[in-house]
């Protein structure tokens, strides 16, 4: 949630911000004792779009470089730019590029290094389902080659779909760090989700419809839904449509944050 502390923890293992105590290490180097080493191990593509208007996309990769200390990366930068899609965008002045784009240029500033750990704060924040989705591939593609991405989002179907081990914050603490199946596992209950016909006029079933007019029962076995089933049967109702639901990480998120 907000202020759990994940751009705090961003920060500390960029080395911009001091930790008050602890060790943080990237690839086996202190952030604090070793920092050069450290930070040369981490990529960061941070979640506000920082850019220098005067400079092209080129540019702004060549500036980055050299940072590092890295000159002559035409051909990585190139490649960089191809996978991003930003190849037609390379002589682009970087304040004509629309914030989509901007975001993407972020990403390729962060890789011009080649680190083999790369931090995205809320890459997907506030953009298109067209970019998010290439995003979402780019992300998959870089695990796939062997980079190790630590991702911060809220939104939790990105977490379950391109994450293998998710930590869950709250107030600066981790209450919850699993593998994603693991964490799934924890929290088994299923949902059955039923529309009806025709208000349901019984209130001995004591189930309020949500705001589009769902009735929504929770189950842990299927062999319960039956018996569900007859429930609503028993008190006159009409059944117009229903989903079965598998556990998802938004009912887990909300059984962790409750019980932390």
């Amino acid at each position: 949630p907000n202020g759990a502390g994940k751009t705090t923890l961003i920060s500390a293992l960029a080395g911009l911000v001091r930790p008050d105590g602890g060790t943080l290490e990237v690839m086996g180097h202190d952030v604090v004792t070793d920092y050069r080493n450290a930070r040369r191990a981490l990529g960061v593509v941070p979640q506000e779009l920082v850019f220098d208007p005067f400079f092209t996309v080129r540019e702004a990769l060549r500036l980055q470089s050299g940072y590092f200390g890295i000159r002559n990366n035409d051909d990585w930068i190139d490649e960089i730019l191809a996978s991003l899609d930003l190849a037609a965008k390379a002589g682009a002045n970087m304040r004509m590029l629309s914030g989509g784009m901007k975001r993407r240029v972020l990403v390729a500033q962060a890789l011009v290094h080649r680190p083999p750990v790369i931090v995205l704060d809320e890459p997907t924040a506030g953009v298109d389902v067209e970019l998010r989705q290439g995003l979402w591939q780019f992300v998959r593609k870089l695990n796939r080659d062997g980079h190790t991405i630590v991702l911060t989002t809220h939104y939790l179907e990105e977490a379950e779909t391109l994450c293998g081990r998710i930590a869950m914050l709250k107030a600066g603490r981790v209450v919850a760090l699993d593998s994603t199946a693991n964490l799934l596992e924890r929290f088994t209950t299923h949902s059955l989700r039923v529309r009806l016909a025709a208000p349901l006029l019984d209130p001995a079933l004591a189930v309020m419809p949500n705001e589009e007019g769902w009735l929504e029962f929770g189950f842990e076995r299927f062999d319960e839904v039956e018996g569900l089933l007859a429930r609503l049967r028993t008190a006159g109702a009409q059944i117009a449509e229903m989903h079965l639901g598998e556990p998802d990480l938004e009912r887990v998120f909300i059984g962790v944050m409750r019980a932390a």
